[in-house]
């Protein structure tokens, strides 16, 4: 385990922060004793049962979400073995880095490299340029897509984690893999409005999303900030142009514009906040610096009881998902600097969720209902998230000595 120092359940004060430096260790000895692999919530169509639904896309979302679902962890019936993730593999490179910024322990620098090597192996291999995808297939009811289609998502967050190395270390392979990941994203559809473009999901299809869109921006934004690429620059842009001119009244926004998606949710608003932080700090554009205010005042208001909890949705909580409470912490903690109830609030939820959703053994639990709780253990989906949102509450905290 990291030479972190074990503490009490019960802190306060400078304290909280051994809370949570114990939390992570136990949750990194987790995940790279399980070599990084684990289970995910829509993993469902890997099972041996898919071949019954016989390609109809009813039926492999009825077993896709019947897994997902279901509080007991029903993989190991259905033959699902757990996986590699890119997109955990990405968030521990970043998570390590920051631990690296936090700390100045060289092995973290180390780890993050590993990741980051593994990631540069792992990319999408019928593309040209990076891009990184599920290692599983998908269905939905917007459609399909496979473990051979990437998505802005992971490869915009992916992404980041390079450029975040590039920072720290100044090396410029790290940036020239960030730079491939933007090409990659240059290439992707749009749809063109009269008040901004919205980049699509994925490649084959245009799909807007409004936390996909904004992710794609910022990343084009924070790796132009290094290259001077101006088109970059440009459509990073057009494309916060299109997200904030459909910000809601309120601050919130809805997934997608589509009424098939219009709801409010915890963790893609964090992704909004975030990546609109992002575009704002990599550009010194301060024309949307207002919607990122009203949409982080819209989140602090209605995403979060009084405990702590996080909620999963603007109007309901259950169930209480990890996802959310990962993506909480890691956004507040983001906007601590700038913001004193954000470092409270952020260190509130961390409270909660290590004492309510951490097993003893160190990984944390997928979601909990009002009278039980669902415990597999998620990979990306919980710890690989976990993992770094605690080591940037751990790096705010740090800077706040």
């Amino acid at each position: 385990m990291p030479n972190f120092i074990a503490v009490p359940a019960v802190v306060s004060g400078l304290d909280s922060t051994l809370q949570f430096r114990n939390a992570l260790a136990k949750l990194q000895t987790w995940v790279e004793t399980e070599n990084y692999r684990g289970y995910e919530p829509f993993d469902g169509l890997s099972s041996w049962a898919r071949v019954f639904t016989f390609h109809n896309q009813l039926a492999e979302r009825i077993l896709q979400q019947t897994i997902r679902q279901c509080p007991i962890n029903l993989r190991p019936l259905f033959g699902i073995s757990r996986k590699d993730s890119t997109k955990g593999r990405g968030y521990m490179a970043w998570g390590y880095l920051t631990l690296y910024k936090a700390t100045g322990q060289q092995e973290y620098l180390e780890k993050a490299t590993a990741c980051l090597e593994w990631l540069d192996a792992h990319k999408v291999a019928r593309f040209q340029h990076h891009s990184w995808s599920n290692h599983f297939d998908f269905t939905s009811r917007a459609g399909s897509y496979t473990k051979d289609d990437p998505i802005i998502v992971w490869t915009s967050l992916i992404g980041n984690a390079y450029v975040e190395a590039f920072e720290i270390t100044g090396k410029q392979w790290y940036l020239d893999v960030a730079v491939s990941a933007c090409k990659w994203i240059m290439e992707l559809p749009r749809e063109r409005t009269e008040r901004g473009e919205c980049i699509s999901y994925m490649a084959h299809v245009q799909s807007s999303i409004h936390n996909a869109n904004m992710l794609g921006a910022a990343l084009l934004a924070r790796t132009a900030k290094h290259t001077g690429e101006r088109e970059y620059r440009k459509t990073a842009c057009a494309a916060m142009e299109y997200s904030c001119s459909r910000q809601l009244q309120d601050g919130s926004w809805w997934y997608a514009e589509d009424p098939m998606y219009r709801w409010v949710d915890n963790f893609h608003t964090g992704y909004n906040l975030d990546s609109l932080d992002t575009y704002i700090e990599a550009t010194d554009d301060g024309q949307y610096s207002g919607h990122l205010h009203k949409g982080l005042a819209y989140y602090k208001a209605n995403f979060f009881e009084d405990t702590g909890r996080p909620k999963y949705y603007h109007v309901r909580t259950h169930p209480v998902d990890i996802q959310c409470a990962a993506q909480s912490i890691d956004t507040l903690a983001r906007f601590a600097r700038r913001d004193a109830e954000c470092r409270k609030l952020a260190e509130k939820v961390a409270t909660w969720t290590i004492r309510n959703m951490q097993d003893p053994k160190g990984y944390f639990y997928y979601r909990q209902y009002p009278l039980m709780k669902a415990k597999t253990p998620m990979l990306h989906w919980g710890q690989a998230t976990m993992f770094k949102a605690l080591a940037e509450l751990i790096w705010q905290s740090s800077r706040a000595v």
